[in-house]
């Protein structure tokens, strides 16, 4: 599935995130959120991993991790998920609050449970959509993950297996649809492409 990564990012890539996220100022309260967004299967979160341990690392402090998947509620819900990820948990960091936001079972079809997210110094967002609409404001730093469309679709079967692949078609005009009217490409402050890995 989605969280079972085995891959490691370039250090190269890491090492251009970090240097923007050390150089940021936070947008979010006192939190400096690192977005790592794209499409599905460029490796978003592998790249995400590897930020939040070297900055972790680098800073000797807790960096948090939220995954867009837990947000999305479902497979037609992408559109929905900047306005979650913006309520339910960057707007209440940004007023020094812990956030918490809903659970979502790929396998149940439905919300399953809450993740608590505290403040922390260092927040890094993984997923489609983590820099987009309401969650732009609060984002200090906007990374764009891409790669070849076939490598790509390759990568998320091989990953997500038989359960994925009747929903790629259905996920990525979703994706092309958001990136499009959000000029999400354009407004990133790094774009990462990982064809080459």
């Amino acid at each position: 599935m989605w969280d079972d990564v085995t891959a490691t990012a370039l250090p190269e890539h890491v090492d251009a995130v970090i240097a923007l996220a050390l150089a940021a100022g936070p947008r979010c309260g006192d939190t400096v959120v690192v977005a790592v967004d794209g499409p599905s299967g460029s490796g978003k979160t592998t790249l995400a991993l590897g930020v939040r341990d070297a900055l972790a690392e680098r800073t000797g402090g807790e960096v948090g991790l939220v995954h867009m998947d837990e947000i999305y509620p479902g497979w037609d819900g992408l559109a929905a998920a900047p306005g979650l990820l913006a309520e339910q948990v960057l707007a209440p960091l940004s007023q020094g609050e812990a956030a918490a936001h809903r659970l979502w079972s790929w396998v149940r079809d439905t919300w399953v449970g809450i993740r608590v997210v505290p403040p922390v110094p260092l927040l890094v967002v993984e997923g489609c959509g983590s820099s987009v609409g309401a969650a732009r404001p609060y984002v200090a730093v906007a990374v764009f993950v891409e790669a070849d469309r076939d490598l790509r679709r390759a990568r998320g079967l091989a990953r997500d297996g038989a359960a994925y692949e009747p929903h790629w078609d259905r996920w990525a005009a979703q994706e092309a649809e958001l990136f499009a009217g959000d000029r999400t490409r354009r407004c990133a402050d790094l774009v990462v492409d990982t064809s080459s890995l």
